[in-house]
């Protein structure tokens, strides 16, 4: 609009008119730098990646505009997208952090908060498999609780949840699962476990946003869940995370352990969200001492941008198709392998589950190595990825952590030797994938 007494024309619109010039570059920009060219691909030439960013020119837009709007903290793209992800879930809030590790090292740091009723202590028991990523368990152990790990199952890639209740002990106070590789775990059993013993549940969904067992999605059976958006996975804010608050005492403990273990829930930018900033005690502080710097718990700053937020709003919009392409990727893998079961275990899922794949997962078997099958695929420019750390208790950095083994870890081993996965992202073709089907063809015949 314009100024009545000068005729000019008003910020707000000026704002307004140059975004729109602006966008008009990026779309052109987009169009001649980003966009991919289907017809590219050459066989054994060109990379066929085992993940990747997959957008369009609206992320590049929404980034755009918020570096205009030059607000650097978690703003009102970062307000927009927990908010369609808590109605997403359906979960009592969500929170995002900066990246899915931080997410595993919130909900853990919330169970142990000393504002939870019955929080856990040192030396309590946690429940988890032993072929998990690194920072699904590194927060137990800065917390000095207790790991017990159960053994795999090689097909699924979860834990064994029928060996959970051999498992239990009276220290047991939590069970912490990985739906791995976007498989979910046998829900029944781990829930039927939870309720009888009243332990918490924490569910690692990080490769696993949109799948479901019953109808019901991952990431809602928990206390809390964590996600993750680094570029590998499902949606991408670059770095990136968030944890899914389920259950209602927990939400003020997350959201204080996130924003530095401050007592205040004042949106950034904003005071006296509760009223009463100066006309309350705490602890043995003078009274009225400024709310925004009571701290309630030990915490951190785990924010996000509101840049990696705005790219996250429109990978939002893309969640359903790309967990579609996902799917029909995984199909097209296994419909063209399923003859080569002599010499491959391909990955299995229970009845009640509905999968979200991260990856396509296959075992070696019958003399095929491993190690010398993905030598060949990448000879030809394909990548691969194994199932995470193997037996992490294997690994350099945690060969000597405080720790208990129930049974024996068999599957464990037998994942860290003989299994690795493939890609199954939206952002590839049916042809990339046809040539990995055939190299791995050509290499199992030639055995």
């Amino acid at each position: 609009m314009k100024n009545k007494k000068s005729g000019k024309l008003d910020a707000k619109t000026i704002d307004s008119h140059l975004r729109d010039i602006i966008s008009g570059y990026v779309v052109k920009h987009y169009n001649s730098v980003h966009l991919p060219r289907k017809s590219s691909f050459v066989k054994g030439k060109t990379r066929i990646n085992y993940a990747g960013r997959v957008y369009d020119e609206k992320e590049i837009i929404n980034l755009v505009n918020s570096s205009l709007d030059y607000w650097l903290t978690s703003g009102s793209y970062a307000e927009k997208l927990e908010k369609q992800f808590r109605e997403f879930y359906k979960s009592r809030r969500f929170l995002l952090v900066n990246s899915g590790s931080s997410a595993n090292l919130l909900m853990v740091a919330t169970l142990c908060s000393n504002q939870l009723k019955g929080h856990l202590k040192p030396g309590d028991e946690i429940i988890t498999p032993a072929v998990t990523f690194p920072t699904t368990l590194t927060p137990l152990l800065q917390y000095k609780l207790v790991p017990v790990f159960v053994d795999c199952e090689v097909g699924t890639y979860n834990i064994d949840a029928n060996k959970i209740k051999g498992a239990l002990s009276k220290r047991t106070r939590a069970i912490f699962v990985p739906h791995t590789l976007g498989n979910p775990c046998d829900m029944d059993i781990i829930m039927g476990i939870v309720k009888k013993h009243k332990l918490f549940l924490l569910e690692d969904s990080c490769d696993a946003l949109g799948a479901a067992f019953n109808g019901k999605l991952v990431g809602t059976f928990g206390d809390m869940a964590s996600l993750s958006f680094y570029p590998a996975h499902h949606i991408t804010m670059g770095e990136g995370g968030g944890v899914s608050i389920n259950n209602p005492e927990m939400v003020k403990i997350a959201l204080s352990i996130r924003d530095w273990g401050r007592d205040c829930w004042c949106e950034p930018g904003k005071n006296n969200t509760c009223g009463r900033r100066f006309e309350q005690q705490w602890g043995e502080l003078p009274f009225g001492y400024d709310h925004k710097y009571v701290y309630s718990n030990l915490g951190y700053n785990l924010k996000v941008t509101d840049m990696q937020a705005a790219v996250g709003c429109a990978q939002f919009e893309k969640i359903n198709e790309f967990i579609k392409k996902r799917r029909n990727n995984f199909r097209q893998y296994y419909s063209s392998l399923k003859d080569l079961e002599e010499f491959l275990i391909l990955p299995k899922f229970g009845k009640k589950a509905k999968p979200s794949w991260f990856g396509f997962p296959i075992t070696v078997r019958n003399g095929i190595k491993r190690k010398s099958l993905i030598e060949y695929l990448e000879g030809f420019n394909i990548e691969t990825r194994l199932v995470f750390a193997g037996n992490i208790l294997k690994q350099p950095g945690f060969k000597d952590i405080p720790h208990r083994v129930h049974g024996k870890l068999e599957n464990t081993d037998r994942i860290m030797n003989d299994t690795f996965f493939l890609g199954v992202y939206p952002g590839l073709t049916r042809e990339m994938i046809g040539f990995i089907v055939e190299k791995i063809r050509d290499f199992v015949h030639a055995q």
